[in-house]
């Protein structure tokens, strides 16, 4: 349940916002919100690269409080914004993976 749950709020959870609150480019906003899973390959610098237990924040670089707040302050620029609200999605769907 957790694997379904994780990559839904990956990848189908961003589609829906994307379409409720961007609907003349839903699907650039989309591809937009998924491009922020890049902030993933932070996950290469790890060893082992994958551990199922690990809790991604505050490990991997791009998952820090420091990282957090940085994608925090985007939220304030217009021309950052939906970078922003993708990077906070990505951080708040690895975040209840901790909680599992």
């Amino acid at each position: 349940m957790q694997f379904f749950v994780h990559y839904f709020l990956h990848l189908g959870f961003p589609g829906i916002v994307a379409y409720l609150f961007y609907k003349e480019s839903w699907k650039k906003v989309w591809l937009m919100f998924l491009s922020t899973m890049l902030i993933d390959l932070d996950h290469l610098l790890a060893t082992p690269i994958f551990q199922a237990d690990r809790c991604s924040i505050n490990f991997h670089p791009l998952h820090t409080y420091w990282a957090i707040s940085i994608y925090i302050f985007f939220l304030f620029f217009k021309k950052s914004r939906i970078f922003a609200i993708g990077l906070i999605m990505h951080i708040a769907t690895d975040w209840q993976d901790c909680l599992w």
